[in-house]
């Protein structure tokens, strides 16, 4: 099927309602995470998503199941492994975090990302 110029995605100019989220409380360690996800895209065969997403402060346990891009425009995050290894992000840091990654997300500072998710 032909796509046209009125199935681009312009993410700054495309209104998408954002939806309120927690991480789940079997999984958060700190903080009360308020969350805001805009997902601007996904494909038909919901595998492929693209959006923004927005964390206040706290600390919670991750487990990726999908491969994600990350571009980080404010804030400040801290990825922690479990070997016990972290990984400090800041705004403008493009990061991707593989599928199969455990360990702990840290908003350490209220951020923001955009995101790109692939689920294999």
């Amino acid at each position: 099927m032909s796509k046209s110029l009125e199935d681009v995605i312009v993410m700054g100019r495309h209104a998408v309602p954002a939806e309120t989220i927690t991480p789940n409380p079997d999984t958060l360690l700190a903080g009360h995470p308020v969350q805001s996800l805009a997902n601007h895209y996904s494909s038909a065969d919901d595998r492929f998503h693209v959006g923004t997403w927005s964390s206040e402060p706290g600390r919670w346990r991750v487990n990726y199941t999908e491969h994600e891009y990350c571009k980080l425009l404010r804030g400040l995050v801290i990825l922690h492994d479990q070997a016990g290894s972290s990984l400090t992000l800041t705004p403008g840091d493009d990061f991707i975090i593989p599928a199969g990654f455990r360990g702990e997300w840290e908003t350490v500072e209220a951020c923001e990302k955009i995101y790109v998710i692939y689920q294999p």
